[in-house]
This record gives C-alpha cells, structure tokens and sequence, in this order.
C-alpha cells in the first residue's frame, strides 16, 4: 500500500520498545519512502516516529484525512451516546463475569456450605471487606490490558470499528473509565443478588422482609430467642421463622397475625422443643413419671382443639387458670402467644427454614 502526504493514519503495531505509543495512536502521513518502506508520520501526540513497514510496523488508514475537528469526537450529543453504549457494554460484561465466577463459588461447582459462604461474602460486601472485595471479578483481571484491547471493547459496544482511532487519549481514558466502572459496579452487584439468592432458605430474594423495614402493618418473619443457636461464624442461626403479619408491640416485643398454617407449624415447633428437653431430662436420669411434670413446669404446652389453640401454661405459671384458648379472628388468622411469648422480627437470612408464603418484594 502506497501512503500519500497528508494521510491519517492509525498505529497497529510497533517493534520499537522505547516509544510512549500505543496501538490505537493517531498521525498524519508526512512522506512514504517507497523504496525503503519507510512512513513519515506526525503522531498526535507528539512523536515523530517513522513507521518501518519491512521490520515489523504496521499502520492502517484511520477514518478521517485531516485532524479530528468533528464527528464522535467533539460532538457532544454523539459522545455522550458512545459513552452510554460502553457503560452498557460494560454492564452487561460484569453481569456475565458474576455469574461464572459464582460457579465456583456458591454455584452448581463449589465444595461445601454454600449458604454459608454466600453470607459472608455478603457480609463483606456490606462491610467494605477488603479480603472479600478483593476476591471479587474486576475489569483489571478480565480480560486484555486496557490499552490493547480498548479498541475492539469500543468497537463492540459502539459498532464503530474505527472510531476508536479518532479518539485523543483522554476520550480513550474516558471512555475506558465508564467502562471498568459499568463492569465493577455491575459484577459487585450481580454477585450481591446471586448470594442474596443461595443465603436464602427459600431460594429467593427474601431481603425486603429484614427487621429494620418491618412496620405495623408489613409482612415479616418471626421468631423468639429460644430458636437461636450459633453458625460455625459465631453468628446467630434461627432454626425456623414464621411469616406474618405485623400488628402490634408489647413491650417492645413483637405482636404478629398468622394464617393457619403457620399456626400449626408453631404448635408443631412447640412440641419439638418439649420433645428435645424431655429427651434430655430422661438423660440425666430424670424418673419417666416426673418428666411431664418438668417439661409443664419449662415450657408451655399447645395444642390444638378444633379450630381453637389451646395454651396451658398452669405449671409454668404455678397458676391453675392459666390455660389461654387462641381462636381465629374474622379473618381466619390467628395471635399465637401474643402479648405473652418474646416474639421479634427476624432477619430471614438467620433461618434455616421459613413457614409460610412469602410476598414479593413489590407486595410487601
């Protein structure tokens, strides 16, 4: 190819490693040497370095004959659309790096307890944790270095395939700004969403039911302190949470509304502890005709009389009419133990298991 004075033209590749360009680079054409090969080219950035065709270099025309002096460059409608083009394209590359990297990590391809990790990433997450941050896809690490692959980034977002070659280099430095910035903020959030989902213990985003955004009225998940135990992170595990509704407080305690369902699992729940401590009580050598009369004396007992919750807690009270019958209200929900029971809100991510149907996030 025979370059002509004038010429724009764009670096692809140069063997002299001591020169400050760099694939991308812009000049124009002062000379051709046809018969040594060699162009003589006034690089926007300064340089002067000829471009020996016959040792290696390689120059493409760029798109324009003359300076950049318009189009994507300075127009400012124009660039502002090609600034959005590449934070999409970066949006959509960190969404894609998230994914694969949860694969290995609370995915179908990670060893262990993946709902354990997933709430320590996030809990690093919300914290700033540089260990867990760190960890974490970034566009550093996904891909070509940015000064070799801006190019072919910038073509692909924009379907400009030689605008890129127009640019001056704070435009490049801008525009791969947008891009890393799209692509981290992207990852970050993608993996924040995909833990939210393998730390849930009904597989789904339950985050809008946390304690803080619980109000009279609001759906939420209930338990009391005697669910607690602790996680191998000496963190609080809850081994289940019922779903309510939120009616009241007693002395700073929780007041919910249940379906009948839930009602039962708590009755049931109620059981498993008396179960376990009578269990533990005949372990310790305690005689089977005074175990009853331990377990009474421990923990209230429930049960169910038709539609009617009946609460006997006489021994735990040492008192013989406290015996409570909890009836469905109009609308067929029940208060189990409200006003009387150490119920709170719950953060849903504590649970090991969950009873009851759970809103959507735009319902709750």
């Amino acid at each position: 190819m025979i370059y002509q004075p004038g010429q724009r033209v764009a670096l692809v590749h140069t063997s002299d490693p001591y020169t400050l360009l760099r694939p991308g680079d812009t000049g124009t054409v002062r000379r051709h040497d046809q018969r040594h090969n060699v162009v003589d080219v006034a690089w926007d950035s300064g340089s002067a370095l000829s471009m020996c065709l016959d040792d290696g270099d390689r120059i493409e025309p760029a798109t324009s004959t003359s300076p950049p002096t318009g189009g994507l460059v300075d127009e400012a409608a124009v660039w502002a659309t090609a600034l959005r083009r590449m934070r999409a394209a970066g949006t959509e590359a960190g969404h894609t790096a998230a994914q694969w990297w949860a694969q290995d990590t609370i995915g179908a391809r990670a060893g262990g307890d993946t709902r354990l990790a997933a709430r320590r990433i996030l809990a690093g997450i919300n914290d700033g944790d540089p260990a867990v941050l760190d960890a974490l896809p970034r566009y550093s690490s996904a891909g070509d270095p940015v000064d070799t692959s801006g190019w072919e980034l910038f073509a692909d977002a924009t379907g400009d395939t030689t605008g890129w070659f127009g640019l001056r280099i704070q435009q490049r430095d801008e525009a791969m700004a947008v891009y890393r910035d799209a692509f981290d903020t992207a990852a970050t959030g993608r993996i924040a969403d995909l833990c939210h989902l393998a730390a849930s213990p009904t597989g789904a985003d339950v985050s809008h039911l946390r304690p803080a955004r619980v109000r009279v009225g609001d759906v939420g998940v209930f338990s009391g302190e005697w669910a607690r135990t602790a996680d191998p992170d000496g963190g609080d595990r809850i081994a289940v949470g019922f779903v309510g509704t939120l009616i009241d407080s007693w002395n700073g305690w929780a007041v919910f509304s249940c379906t009948r369902a839930v009602a039962e699992a708590i009755v049931a729940d109620q059981q498993r502890h008396r179960d376990q401590y009578r269990h533990r009580l005949r372990e310790q050598g305690v005689p089977a005709d005074d175990l009853d009369r331990r377990v009474d004396a421990a923990l209230a007992n429930l049960t169910f009389d038709g539609d009617v919750i009946v609460a006997d807690q006489r021994a735990l009270a040492d008192d013989p009419h406290a015996i409570d019958r909890i009836a469905p209200g109009g609308d067929g929900r029940y208060v189990v133990m409200g006003r009387s029971w150490c119920w709170e809100a719950v953060d849903p991510y504590d649970c090991d298991r969950i009873v009851g149907d759970l809103p959507d996030p735009d319902q709750a």
